[in-house]
């Protein structure tokens, strides 16, 4: 790994089920994760995914790529524009720093509607 290196794309189906697990695993129980009504009569077009899920799904796509040796250091994200069902969500990565065997990637997730997810994972991968 060294700095520049990419990670390839991971697509991510955002459906109504992986909304509301994701939501229900991590005990979120907000109406508007899982409650369609509820979402719109609070000036959303339907539920949408929390920042747990994604931040689930930020770790995998990095320990993916880096393999089972690799563990997360520190993910640090930002939400922006909401996941709704019928989406996707495409997760980007670059290494911009390595030290040893610990490396920062710069990770995007965007949809149609723009940046979902900003941030930066820190993970530490030994040989």
């Amino acid at each position: 790994m060294k700095p520049g290196d990419e990670l390839p794309p991971l697509r991510i189906p955002i459906t109504r089920t992986l909304i509301v697990a994701g939501a229900v695993a991590s005990r979120d129980y907000q109406d508007v994760h899982h409650d369609a009504e509820l979402a719109r009569e609070k000036g959303s077009p339907d539920i949408f995914m929390n920042i747990l899920t994604t931040n689930g799904l930020v770790g995998r796509y990095v320990t993916d790529h880096f393999g089972p040796q690799a563990v997360l250091r520190k993910v640090a994200i930002r939400l922006g524009a909401p996941n709704h069902p019928g989406d996707t969500m495409v997760l980007t990565g670059t290494v911009t720093d390595v030290d040893g065997d610990t490396a920062s990637v710069r990770v995007v997730g965007a949809n149609g509607l723009g940046h979902h997810v900003t941030g930066t994972v820190t993970v530490e991968v030994t040989r």
